[in-house]
């Protein structure tokens, strides 16, 4: 969990816990998040694997040509 405590520029200053702090760029966060937003990152397994088969298939096909 994290939370953002205020805008600056382009960056959203974020409490990772009550020592931490981070600069996340704006714009990879929702348009609607505001200070005080709690904000969370997950990974999706599943688009990661599909991700990693198609890499895999890429670097399959520039040692077969």
């Amino acid at each position: 969990m994290m939370i953002i405590d205020r805008f600056e520029g382009e960056c959203a200053v974020v409490e990772l816990n009550k020592d931490n702090f981070v600069n996340i760029p704006r714009v990879i966060l929702p348009k609607a998040a505001k200070e005080g937003d709690v904000i969370t990152v997950e990974i999706d397994r599943e688009r990661t694997a599909e991700r990693r088969k198609h890499l895999e298939s890429l670097a399959q096909d520039l040692w077969t040509e």
